[in-house]
């Protein structure tokens, strides 16, 4: 009777499948897939975008805050005209944003 007992109060305390216990883990990263890197891979594919359409006469911001149009375009380096007279060479791919045609930057 009490080996009846026994048996009959393990298998009422069985473990649960396996697969459910990963369950919640698997969520969280889906939820870290489409929440966090998923954003961010296409944030970058559209700054790539617009660094490889670079072209003399963009006016753009540099991820310094330095506004200029851009005078000559490299396959590394871009040289920005900031006022008359005074040109910079930065690095291509710390420009942070091309300014539309038309268009004036938010501290003006």
């Amino acid at each position: 009777m009490v080996d009846f007992l026994a048996a009959a109060g393990a298998g009422a305390a069985a473990a649960p499948p396996a697969w459910l216990t990963w369950l919640p883990i698997i969520g969280m990263v889906l939820i870290f897939w489409f929440l966090i890197i998923r954003p961010q891979m296409k944030r970058q594919k559209e700054h790539q975008a617009k660094v490889s359409g670079l072209k003399k006469g963009d006016q753009v911001v540099t991820a310094g805050g330095l506004v200029g149009k851009i005078a000559k375009v490299d396959d590394t380096y871009v040289e920005i005209d900031l006022a008359q007279g005074v040109r910079v060479k930065a690095i291509k791919h710390t420009i942070g944003d091309v300014i539309p045609p038309g268009g004036s930057p938010a501290n003006d």
